[in-house]
């Protein structure tokens, strides 16, 4: 079974819950998954902060899948995957950006080195450019 948790991180550095979902309607494998990604969330949003980037919009969406086929207390976690889901301003911060996302995953986020003592962690990257280009 797949369990999924979206944050979505405001420019001033919060980390909340995507779709107006509340930390007490999560189940405590959804909420293993929230301390995640909101780890993740704001180890991104430090790194960034010192490139001096803020995105338009950056959601982190981490989803794990468990050995049974529904949420039971003695479901494991098989496999985790984080997609960062980024809007930037200009096409010169995906770069940047896109460095800063494999520095938190592979090695400033302490939650996502705990998460591969579990099992395996992948991630997926989508970088949009809202910056117009003239013709």
């Amino acid at each position: 079974m797949k369990v999924t948790v979206t944050v979505d991180l405001s420019a001033d550095g919060k980390a909340r819950l995507a779709d107006n979902r509340k930390i007490a309607d999560l189940n405590p494998k959804e909420l293993f998954l929230c301390a995640a990604a909101k780890c993740a969330a704001l180890t991104l949003h430090g790194i960034l902060e010192k490139e001096r980037i803020t995105p338009k919009s950056t959601t982190l969406e981490l989803s794990g899948e468990l050995d049974t086929d529904s949420v039971m207390a003695r479901s494991v976690y098989t496999s985790f995957n984080i997609c960062y889901r980024i809007e930037c301003k200009t096409i010169s911060e995906q770069a940047k950006i896109s460095r800063a996302v494999q520095l938190t995953t592979d090695k400033y986020c302490g939650l996502f080195q705990m998460l591969r003592q579990i099992a395996p962690l992948s991630h997926q990257i989508e970088i949009v450019s809202v910056e117009t280009v003239e013709a």
